[in-house]
Protein backbone atom coordinates (compact mmCIF):
# COMPACT_ATOMS: atom_id res chain seq x y z
CA UNK A 1 0.00 0.00 0.00
CA UNK A 2 1.03 3.19 -0.74
CA UNK A 3 2.49 5.81 2.02
CA UNK A 4 -0.49 8.15 1.19
CA UNK A 5 -2.97 5.62 2.11
CA UNK A 6 -1.58 4.46 5.22
CA UNK A 7 -0.79 8.49 6.19
CA UNK A 8 -4.65 8.74 5.53
CA UNK A 9 -5.86 5.29 7.29
CA UNK A 10 -3.59 6.87 10.65
CA UNK A 11 -5.05 10.26 9.93
CA UNK A 12 -8.97 8.40 10.43
CA UNK A 13 -6.88 6.80 13.80
CA UNK A 14 -5.79 9.29 15.29
CA UNK A 15 -7.96 11.82 15.21
CA UNK A 16 -8.09 13.32 11.51
CA UNK A 17 -11.28 12.23 11.07
CA UNK A 18 -14.10 14.57 11.07
CA UNK A 19 -16.63 14.77 14.46
CA UNK A 20 -19.14 12.53 13.68
CA UNK A 21 -23.08 14.16 12.47
CA UNK A 22 -25.39 14.18 15.68
CA UNK A 23 -28.15 11.29 15.46
CA UNK A 24 -31.46 12.08 14.38
CA UNK A 25 -33.97 12.35 16.57
CA UNK A 26 -36.68 9.53 17.30
CA UNK A 27 -39.48 9.51 15.45
CA UNK A 28 -42.58 9.31 17.82
CA UNK A 29 -44.99 6.32 17.60
CA UNK A 30 -48.14 6.69 16.25
CA UNK A 31 -50.85 8.00 18.47
CA UNK A 32 -53.29 5.90 19.86
CA UNK A 33 -56.21 5.62 22.23
CA UNK A 34 -56.26 8.05 25.11
CA UNK A 35 -55.27 7.02 28.59
CA UNK A 36 -57.36 8.00 31.69
CA UNK A 37 -55.48 10.34 34.13
CA UNK A 38 -55.67 9.52 37.49
CA UNK A 39 -54.01 11.78 40.67
CA UNK A 40 -52.03 9.71 43.19
CA UNK A 41 -51.67 10.36 46.66
CA UNK A 42 -48.21 12.50 46.88
CA UNK A 43 -45.49 10.00 48.74
CA UNK A 44 -44.16 10.93 52.27
CA UNK A 45 -41.12 13.31 52.17
CA UNK A 46 -38.21 10.84 51.60
CA UNK A 47 -35.68 12.37 49.70
CA UNK A 48 -32.74 14.80 51.51
CA UNK A 49 -31.14 17.67 49.69
CA UNK A 50 -28.77 16.75 47.65
CA UNK A 51 -26.08 18.42 46.28
CA UNK A 52 -26.86 18.72 42.08
CA UNK A 53 -25.51 20.98 39.31
CA UNK A 54 -28.05 23.20 39.74
CA UNK A 55 -30.58 24.84 42.46
CA UNK A 56 -33.00 22.19 43.16
CA UNK A 57 -36.81 23.48 42.08
CA UNK A 58 -40.05 22.39 43.25
CA UNK A 59 -41.07 18.95 42.25
CA UNK A 60 -45.05 19.29 40.95
CA UNK A 61 -46.63 16.31 42.04
CA UNK A 62 -46.70 13.59 39.38
CA UNK A 63 -49.80 11.59 38.27
CA UNK A 64 -50.07 7.80 37.03
CA UNK A 65 -51.38 7.46 34.04
CA UNK A 66 -53.24 4.25 33.84
CA UNK A 67 -53.64 2.76 30.65
CA UNK A 68 -57.47 1.37 30.04
CA UNK A 69 -58.07 -2.40 30.45
CA UNK A 70 -56.78 -3.73 27.22
CA UNK A 71 -56.24 -7.83 26.13
CA UNK A 72 -53.10 -9.15 25.58
CA UNK A 73 -50.97 -7.55 23.13
CA UNK A 74 -50.93 -8.75 19.69
CA UNK A 75 -48.26 -7.98 16.72
CA UNK A 76 -49.37 -4.84 15.04
CA UNK A 77 -51.16 -5.96 11.67
CA UNK A 78 -49.50 -5.70 8.30
CA UNK A 79 -50.60 -3.44 5.86
CA UNK A 80 -53.39 -4.79 3.16
CA UNK A 81 -51.84 -6.11 0.23
CA UNK A 82 -52.87 -5.18 -3.12
CA UNK A 83 -55.33 -7.23 -4.90
CA UNK A 84 -53.62 -10.12 -6.77
CA UNK A 85 -50.27 -9.75 -4.54
CA UNK A 86 -49.39 -12.20 -1.80
CA UNK A 87 -48.18 -10.47 1.59
CA UNK A 88 -45.12 -9.95 2.38
CA UNK A 89 -42.84 -9.42 5.39
CA UNK A 90 -39.63 -9.31 5.65
CA UNK A 91 -38.22 -12.11 8.11
CA UNK A 92 -36.05 -10.88 10.58
CA UNK A 93 -32.48 -12.50 9.17
CA UNK A 94 -33.37 -9.84 5.70
CA UNK A 95 -34.11 -6.80 7.87
CA UNK A 96 -30.65 -7.96 9.73
CA UNK A 97 -28.69 -8.20 6.82
CA UNK A 98 -30.31 -5.18 4.77
CA UNK A 99 -29.45 -3.24 7.96
CA UNK A 100 -25.77 -4.27 7.72
CA UNK A 101 -25.79 -3.79 4.10
CA UNK A 102 -23.70 -0.73 4.32
CA UNK A 103 -20.68 -2.39 6.04
CA UNK A 104 -21.03 -5.58 4.60
CA UNK A 105 -20.79 -3.97 1.51
CA UNK A 106 -18.09 -2.12 1.95
CA UNK A 107 -15.91 -5.36 3.38
CA UNK A 108 -16.64 -7.64 0.32
CA UNK A 109 -16.41 -5.10 -2.20
CA UNK A 110 -12.78 -4.72 -0.28
CA UNK A 111 -12.39 -7.89 0.24
CA UNK A 112 -13.36 -8.95 -3.56
CA UNK A 113 -10.54 -6.37 -4.72
CA UNK A 114 -7.95 -7.50 -3.01
CA UNK A 115 -8.65 -11.17 -3.12
CA UNK A 116 -8.25 -12.66 -6.76
CA UNK A 117 -7.33 -16.21 -6.51
CA UNK A 118 -3.78 -14.75 -6.31
CA UNK A 119 -0.96 -15.74 -2.58
CA UNK A 120 -1.86 -14.23 0.12
CA UNK A 121 1.24 -12.17 0.69
CA UNK A 122 1.80 -9.76 3.76
CA UNK A 123 0.83 -6.97 1.16
CA UNK A 124 -2.67 -8.71 0.47
CA UNK A 125 -2.86 -8.90 4.46
CA UNK A 126 -1.71 -5.45 4.78
CA UNK A 127 -4.66 -4.30 2.73
CA UNK A 128 -6.85 -5.89 4.46
CA UNK A 129 -6.20 -5.26 7.77
CA UNK A 130 -6.81 -1.38 6.49
CA UNK A 131 -10.38 -2.39 4.71
CA UNK A 132 -11.21 -4.00 8.41
CA UNK A 133 -10.04 -1.29 10.39
CA UNK A 134 -12.14 1.41 8.24
CA UNK A 135 -15.17 -1.36 8.78
CA UNK A 136 -15.09 0.01 12.77
CA UNK A 137 -14.40 -3.77 13.49
CA UNK A 138 -11.24 -2.49 15.90
CA UNK A 139 -7.36 -2.77 16.06
CA UNK A 140 -7.46 -6.14 17.93
CA UNK A 141 -10.10 -7.32 15.41
CA UNK A 142 -8.51 -6.67 12.64
CA UNK A 143 -5.13 -8.05 14.03
CA UNK A 144 -7.06 -11.09 15.13
CA UNK A 145 -8.94 -12.01 11.14
CA UNK A 146 -5.21 -11.67 9.57
CA UNK A 147 -2.97 -13.21 11.97
CA UNK A 148 -5.74 -16.07 11.49
CA UNK A 149 -5.09 -16.09 7.61
CA UNK A 150 -1.30 -15.79 8.25
CA UNK A 151 -1.28 -18.74 10.37
CA UNK A 152 -3.27 -21.20 7.82
CA UNK A 153 -3.37 -19.81 3.96
CA UNK A 154 -0.43 -18.07 3.88
CA UNK A 155 1.34 -17.90 0.47
CA UNK A 156 -1.12 -20.24 -0.80
CA UNK A 157 -4.72 -19.33 -3.22
CA UNK A 158 -7.25 -17.85 -1.24
CA UNK A 159 -11.01 -16.40 -2.57
CA UNK A 160 -12.94 -13.49 -1.38
CA UNK A 161 -15.46 -15.99 -0.08
CA UNK A 162 -13.09 -18.04 2.20
CA UNK A 163 -11.55 -14.58 3.35
CA UNK A 164 -15.04 -13.52 4.47
CA UNK A 165 -15.98 -17.23 6.03
CA UNK A 166 -12.98 -16.67 8.08
CA UNK A 167 -13.83 -12.75 8.81
CA UNK A 168 -17.52 -14.37 9.76
CA UNK A 169 -16.08 -16.52 12.48
CA UNK A 170 -13.66 -14.56 14.12
CA UNK A 171 -16.46 -11.97 14.70
CA UNK A 172 -18.37 -14.91 15.88
CA UNK A 173 -15.87 -15.69 18.39
CA UNK A 174 -15.76 -11.93 19.57
CA UNK A 175 -19.75 -11.68 19.69
CA UNK A 176 -20.95 -14.64 21.32
CA UNK A 177 -19.67 -14.23 24.84
CA UNK A 178 -21.29 -10.65 24.67
CA UNK A 179 -25.15 -12.10 23.36
CA UNK A 180 -26.89 -12.56 26.43
CA UNK A 181 -30.63 -11.74 26.79
CA UNK A 182 -31.88 -8.80 29.68
CA UNK A 183 -32.97 -11.85 32.23
CA UNK A 184 -34.76 -10.00 35.06
CA UNK A 185 -35.37 -13.02 37.93
CA UNK A 186 -38.61 -12.65 40.34
CA UNK A 187 -38.07 -10.68 43.13
CA UNK A 188 -39.73 -9.21 46.08
CA UNK A 189 -39.15 -5.53 44.94
CA UNK A 190 -39.91 -3.83 41.30
CA UNK A 191 -37.20 -4.55 38.88
CA UNK A 192 -35.78 -1.32 38.12
CA UNK A 193 -34.38 -0.87 34.63
CA UNK A 194 -33.04 2.38 34.21
CA UNK A 195 -32.00 3.41 30.11
CA UNK A 196 -29.68 5.74 29.09
CA UNK A 197 -27.66 7.47 26.59
CA UNK A 198 -27.33 10.52 23.82
CA UNK A 199 -29.95 12.58 22.35
CA UNK A 200 -31.68 10.60 19.44
CA UNK A 201 -30.61 7.20 20.35
CA UNK A 202 -33.41 5.42 20.36
CA UNK A 203 -34.15 5.16 24.08
CA UNK A 204 -37.34 6.26 24.86
CA UNK A 205 -38.74 3.95 21.49
CA UNK A 206 -36.76 1.14 23.31
CA UNK A 207 -38.38 1.31 26.14
CA UNK A 208 -41.80 0.64 24.61
CA UNK A 209 -41.05 -2.16 22.66
CA UNK A 210 -38.87 -3.65 26.00
CA UNK A 211 -42.47 -3.00 27.96
CA UNK A 212 -44.29 -4.56 24.89
CA UNK A 213 -41.72 -7.88 25.37
CA UNK A 214 -42.38 -7.91 29.39
CA UNK A 215 -46.00 -7.52 28.87
CA UNK A 216 -46.42 -10.41 26.45
CA UNK A 217 -44.42 -12.51 29.08
CA UNK A 218 -46.89 -11.56 31.86
CA UNK A 219 -45.15 -8.70 33.99
CA UNK A 220 -46.46 -6.28 35.26
CA UNK A 221 -44.78 -2.88 34.10
CA UNK A 222 -44.23 0.72 35.30
CA UNK A 223 -42.63 2.87 33.19
CA UNK A 224 -41.23 6.36 34.57
CA UNK A 225 -41.03 9.32 32.63
CA UNK A 226 -37.90 10.72 33.52
CA UNK A 227 -36.88 12.72 30.38
CA UNK A 228 -38.74 15.75 32.02
CA UNK A 229 -36.96 18.13 29.27
CA UNK A 230 -38.84 17.14 26.53
CA UNK A 231 -42.40 16.84 26.40
CA UNK A 232 -42.58 14.91 23.07
CA UNK A 233 -41.00 11.89 25.00
CA UNK A 234 -43.11 12.43 28.52
CA UNK A 235 -46.00 12.02 25.43
CA UNK A 236 -44.26 9.38 23.87
CA UNK A 237 -44.11 7.01 27.16
CA UNK A 238 -47.68 7.59 27.43
CA UNK A 239 -48.88 6.55 23.89
CA UNK A 240 -46.73 3.27 24.66
CA UNK A 241 -48.06 3.00 27.93
CA UNK A 242 -51.60 2.87 26.43
CA UNK A 243 -50.51 0.54 24.29
CA UNK A 244 -48.95 -1.94 26.56
CA UNK A 245 -50.76 -1.83 29.23
CA UNK A 246 -48.05 -0.10 31.46
CA UNK A 247 -48.42 2.39 34.26
CA UNK A 248 -47.01 5.73 33.47
CA UNK A 249 -45.35 7.89 36.05
CA UNK A 250 -45.15 11.22 34.82
CA UNK A 251 -44.46 14.96 36.03
CA UNK A 252 -44.98 18.39 35.16
CA UNK A 253 -42.11 19.18 31.70
CA UNK A 254 -39.13 20.69 33.64
CA UNK A 255 -39.32 18.21 36.98
CA UNK A 256 -36.25 17.36 38.86
CA UNK A 257 -35.66 13.96 36.98
CA UNK A 258 -34.40 12.70 40.35
CA UNK A 259 -37.71 13.05 42.30
CA UNK A 260 -39.91 11.64 39.60
CA UNK A 261 -37.50 8.78 39.24
CA UNK A 262 -37.91 7.88 43.50
CA UNK A 263 -41.55 8.75 43.14
CA UNK A 264 -42.10 6.24 40.12
CA UNK A 265 -40.30 3.60 42.60
CA UNK A 266 -42.80 4.23 45.50
CA UNK A 267 -45.65 4.04 43.15
CA UNK A 268 -44.28 0.73 41.49
CA UNK A 269 -43.77 -1.17 45.31
CA UNK A 270 -47.38 0.26 45.79
CA UNK A 271 -48.73 -0.97 42.51
CA UNK A 272 -46.95 -4.72 42.91
CA UNK A 273 -45.18 -3.85 39.64
CA UNK A 274 -42.70 -6.38 38.74
CA UNK A 275 -40.60 -4.40 36.70
CA UNK A 276 -40.01 -0.38 36.78
CA UNK A 277 -38.14 1.09 33.84
CA UNK A 278 -37.07 4.64 34.31
CA UNK A 279 -36.48 6.44 30.66
CA UNK A 280 -33.72 9.46 30.90
CA UNK A 281 -33.53 12.88 29.06
CA UNK A 282 -30.56 12.36 26.29
CA UNK A 283 -27.32 13.96 27.31
CA UNK A 284 -24.13 14.28 25.20
CA UNK A 285 -21.39 12.33 27.40
CA UNK A 286 -19.10 15.86 27.54
CA UNK A 287 -21.54 17.58 29.45
CA UNK A 288 -20.18 17.14 32.65
CA UNK A 289 -23.88 18.80 34.94
CA UNK A 290 -25.83 16.88 32.95
CA UNK A 291 -23.75 13.33 33.88
CA UNK A 292 -23.37 14.45 37.68
CA UNK A 293 -27.65 14.89 37.04
CA UNK A 294 -27.65 11.22 35.93
CA UNK A 295 -25.65 10.22 39.11
CA UNK A 296 -28.36 11.53 41.36
CA UNK A 297 -30.83 9.61 39.53
CA UNK A 298 -28.80 6.80 40.60
CA UNK A 299 -28.01 8.11 43.94
CA UNK A 300 -32.00 8.84 44.67
CA UNK A 301 -33.13 5.48 43.67
CA UNK A 302 -30.84 3.97 46.35
CA UNK A 303 -32.36 5.51 48.94
CA UNK A 304 -35.40 3.43 48.72
CA UNK A 305 -33.38 0.62 47.67
CA UNK A 306 -29.19 0.35 47.87
CA UNK A 307 -29.68 -2.27 44.72
CA UNK A 308 -31.19 -0.31 42.50
CA UNK A 309 -30.92 0.04 39.65
CA UNK A 310 -30.50 -3.37 39.14
CA UNK A 311 -30.06 -2.91 35.30
CA UNK A 312 -28.62 0.30 33.13
CA UNK A 313 -28.90 0.25 29.99
CA UNK A 314 -27.35 2.16 27.73
CA UNK A 315 -28.79 2.54 23.92
CA UNK A 316 -26.50 3.16 21.14
CA UNK A 317 -27.09 4.65 17.71
CA UNK A 318 -25.45 2.00 14.92
CA UNK A 319 -24.74 5.40 12.69
CA UNK A 320 -22.62 6.80 14.85
CA UNK A 321 -19.76 5.21 14.64
CA UNK A 322 -16.17 4.94 16.45
CA UNK A 323 -18.37 7.98 19.14
CA UNK A 324 -20.05 5.04 20.39
CA UNK A 325 -17.27 3.81 22.22
CA UNK A 326 -16.65 7.35 24.47
CA UNK A 327 -20.33 7.13 24.80
CA UNK A 328 -19.91 3.20 26.84
CA UNK A 329 -17.00 4.60 28.31
CA UNK A 330 -18.35 7.36 30.14
CA UNK A 331 -21.65 6.54 30.74
CA UNK A 332 -20.05 3.58 31.86
CA UNK A 333 -18.29 4.81 34.93
CA UNK A 334 -21.09 7.88 35.40
CA UNK A 335 -23.85 5.09 36.02
CA UNK A 336 -22.24 1.69 35.93
CA UNK A 337 -23.86 0.63 32.76
CA UNK A 338 -24.73 -3.56 32.78
CA UNK A 339 -25.76 -3.78 28.89
CA UNK A 340 -26.25 -2.43 25.41
CA UNK A 341 -28.97 -2.17 22.90
CA UNK A 342 -28.20 -1.24 19.57
CA UNK A 343 -30.27 0.66 17.99
CA UNK A 344 -30.86 2.06 14.17
CA UNK A 345 -29.78 -0.84 12.44
CA UNK A 346 -31.09 0.30 9.07
CA UNK A 347 -29.08 0.69 5.70
CA UNK A 348 -27.12 3.70 6.95
CA UNK A 349 -25.95 1.78 9.93
CA UNK A 350 -22.11 1.55 10.87
CA UNK A 351 -22.86 -1.47 12.69
CA UNK A 352 -19.03 -2.79 12.96
CA UNK A 353 -18.49 -0.71 15.61
CA UNK A 354 -20.73 -3.05 17.92
CA UNK A 355 -17.89 -5.71 17.31
CA UNK A 356 -14.71 -3.20 18.39
CA UNK A 357 -17.24 -2.52 21.62
CA UNK A 358 -17.69 -5.86 22.77
CA UNK A 359 -14.03 -6.69 22.60
CA UNK A 360 -13.03 -3.41 24.51
CA UNK A 361 -15.92 -3.66 27.08
CA UNK A 362 -17.38 -7.11 27.65
CA UNK A 363 -20.73 -5.69 28.03
CA UNK A 364 -23.94 -7.78 27.65
CA UNK A 365 -25.55 -7.16 24.12
CA UNK A 366 -29.36 -7.44 25.49
CA UNK A 367 -31.37 -6.76 21.96
CA UNK A 368 -30.90 -5.22 18.58
CA UNK A 369 -33.25 -2.85 16.54
CA UNK A 370 -33.43 -2.86 13.23
CA UNK A 371 -36.75 -0.62 12.78
CA UNK A 372 -39.99 1.22 14.17
CA UNK A 373 -42.11 -1.49 14.32
CA UNK A 374 -43.11 -3.14 18.07
CA UNK A 375 -41.43 -6.59 16.85
CA UNK A 376 -38.34 -5.11 15.10
CA UNK A 377 -36.13 -5.12 18.82
CA UNK A 378 -34.90 -8.32 18.90
CA UNK A 379 -32.68 -10.44 21.45
CA UNK A 380 -28.83 -10.24 19.53
CA UNK A 381 -27.68 -13.48 17.89
CA UNK A 382 -23.98 -13.25 17.44
CA UNK A 383 -23.83 -15.61 14.66
CA UNK A 384 -26.25 -14.11 12.81
CA UNK A 385 -24.94 -10.59 12.93
CA UNK A 386 -21.32 -12.19 12.00
CA UNK A 387 -22.25 -13.70 8.84
CA UNK A 388 -24.89 -10.52 7.94
CA UNK A 389 -21.47 -8.27 8.52
CA UNK A 390 -19.46 -10.62 6.34
CA UNK A 391 -22.47 -10.73 3.93
CA UNK A 392 -23.01 -14.31 3.84
CA UNK A 393 -26.17 -16.54 3.99
CA UNK A 394 -27.70 -17.51 7.12
CA UNK A 395 -26.95 -21.12 8.66
CA UNK A 396 -28.89 -23.98 7.61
Amino acid sequence: MSDGGKRGLFGRLFGGGKPEAPARPPEAVAETEAVEVIERDAPPEAIEAEAAPEPAESVAEPVVEEAPAIAPVAPEPEPAAEPGAAPVKASWWHKLKSGLSRTSTALGGGIGAIFTKRRLDEATLEDLEDILIQADLGLATAARITATLRRDRFDKEISDTEVRAVLAAEVEKVLAPVARPLVLPPSDLPRVVLVVGVNGSGKTTTIGKLAMKLGREGRKVTLAAGDTFRAAAVEQLKIWGARTGARVIAGEPGADAAGLAYDALVAARAAGSDVLIVDTAGRLQNRAELMAELEKVVRVLKKQDPTAPHDVILTLDATTGQNAINQVEIFGKVAGVTGLVMTKLDGTARGGILVAIADTFGLPVHYIGVGEGVDDLEPFDAGDFARAIAGLDRHG
